[in-house]
């Protein structure tokens, strides 16, 4: 017989105690319920749980403290945190301290469920491979960003990923999905900014068919499709005040009501965002709400700039080169001395993704086994200012045309170089691009074809970190 899961309700209120240690007994759980922060001590020295529930207000302390000597001394029990209704503040600060969840007072008993079920789920399904596998880089701020990742995969709690472009930011979401209890679950990536603002709330909550012009068919939107896993909101500073007032209702209430659509439907799912911008600065500017800012920047992991890891842009290059060479089925090329001093030395403003960029355009360049210096065709800039900025060059590179070369090849040359400084400087974004040389899309993709620069299929669908 399967021996029960030992759960450890802590609360002073006798009958609150009483319901649930029924509702859990209906589920099949064995409760131990307490009602002070002593006689939780002395219960979780005697015996081991499966599950922590803990209210704020007992008569010895507080649940904040409970929740922080579990997470001390207890790592791998799950703690959830029992509120008040409507005290978001209190939330807040159990999930920083190390809570997965909360539940507010009346107890939902669906919402019960579910919290235990989360919880339950965090020590079942522990990750099989270690985030050291999935993140590169031995840099300081890497390996404790691997070790901030660890944990955050373990809580619930919304998350607030900062960092530049390029820099990994998407990379990091989806890191703390496999790693947490929601692995099996959908993970939902979406940039914000890409949306227009009247299609907003379709795109999020869905509609029914009829709804409004254009609506042919029911969507369920992006939040349901997301339910049970992760919802990621890339350059969440782009939504328009008018969506995060629906966007921080549907997180607070945990439901979302399509266009259309005369009821709500529940959803049970974990929010991780993410922006180049600086979102506290956007909260001064009165450019995102204050109280959006606080219920989505619980956690912040912060990614930092290539820049900042220098001695990660080795390993680094090995890793994308080891990639790019197994999906093109050719032979690994090696990198000439100067190849790896001139990267080395670059400010790399677009982060790892223009690194990925300048490897993928050198392997295609290199005609032999080696790539050179010349093929990472680096803009002319190898200073940068304090803040990462790019200077502007002291002497230019143009070189005369050599005698014995056909004035054609040269001028050639000169168009490949100019098209990839302009998608550099657009990260490769191609639409930018275009537009930064002054001609139209199909022009620039007729060029790169000729010019043999074209990485294949006729979109521009330009990657999210």
């Amino acid at each position: 017989m399967t021996e029960k899961r030992r759960i450890l309700v802590i609360d002073d209120e006798a009958d609150l105690r009483e319901l649930l240690v029924i509702t859990l007994g209906r589920m099949k759980l064995d409760a131990l319920a307490v009602g002070s922060v002593g006689e939780a001590r002395a219960a979780l020295e005697k015996s081991t749980f499966d599950l922590c529930l803990t209210d704020m207000n007992l008569p010895d302390g507080d649940g904040i403290e409970l929740v922080r000597l579990i997470n001390q001394q207890y790592p791998d029990l799950p703690v959830a945190m029992i509120t008040a209704y409507g005290n978001m503040e209190t939330a807040t600060l159990a999930m920083k301290e190390g809570a997965f969840d909360f539940i507010a007072k009346p107890v939902s008993l669906d919402r019960l469920r579910q919290l235990v079920d989360d919880g339950l789920g965090i020590r079942d399904r522990a990750p099989e491979t270690p985030v050291s596998d999935q993140l590169v880089g031995h840099a300081p701020a890497m390996e404790q960003l691997r070790q901030q990742i660890t944990k955050l995969a373990r809580s619930q709690a919304p998350i607030y990923i900062s960092g530049e472009s390029g820099s990994g930011k998407e990379r990091v979401a989806r890191l703390i999905h496999i790693l947490g209890p929601r692995r099996e679950k959908p993970f939902i990536a979406v940039n914000c900014g890409a949306i227009p603002s009247e299609l907003m709330e379709s795109e999020f909550f869905g509609h029914r068919k009829g709804s409004f012009t254009g609506a042919f068919e029911d969507r369920k939107g992006l939040f349901r499709e997301a339910d049970g896993g992760t919802l990621f909101l890339d350059e969440v500073a782009d939504l328009p005040l008018h969506m995060q007032v629906k966007l921080l209702r549907a997180i607070q209430e945990k439901s979302v009501r399509p266009v259309g659509e005369p009821r709500e439907f529940q959803v049970n799912l974990r929010i991780l965002c993410a922006t180049h911008k600086d979102l506290a600065e956007q909260v001064v500017q009165g450019r995102f709400r204050q109280d959006l800012y606080y219920r989505l920047n619980v956690i912040e992991a912060h990614v930092p700039p290539l820049r900042e890891r220098r001695e990660d842009i080795s390993v680094l290059v090995e890793h994308i080169l080891q990639r790019l060479c197994q999906q093109w089925q050719i032979d690994m090329p090696t990198l000439a001395r100067e190849a790896r001093e001139a990267l080395s030395q670059y400010p790399f403003p677009g982060n790892v993704r223009e690194l990925e960029n300048i490897l993928e355009r050198a392997l295609t360049l290199a005609d032999g086994a080696v790539i050179e210096a010349r093929h990472l065709q680096l803009r002319d800039i190898l200073e940068s200012g304090d803040d990462g900025s790019i200077a502007t060059p002291s002497s230019s590179t143009e070189r005369a045309r050599p005698a014995n070369q056909p004035l054609e090849d040269y001028l050639q040359e000169i168009e490949k170089r100019e098209i990839l400084r302009a998608l550099d400087a657009t990260l490769w974004n191609r639409t930018a691009a275009a537009k930064k040389l002054g001609m139209t899309f199909r022009s620039l993709r007729y060029r790169l074809k000729k010019l043999g620069l074209d990485q294949g299929g006729d979109s521009d669908d330009d990657e999210t970190e």
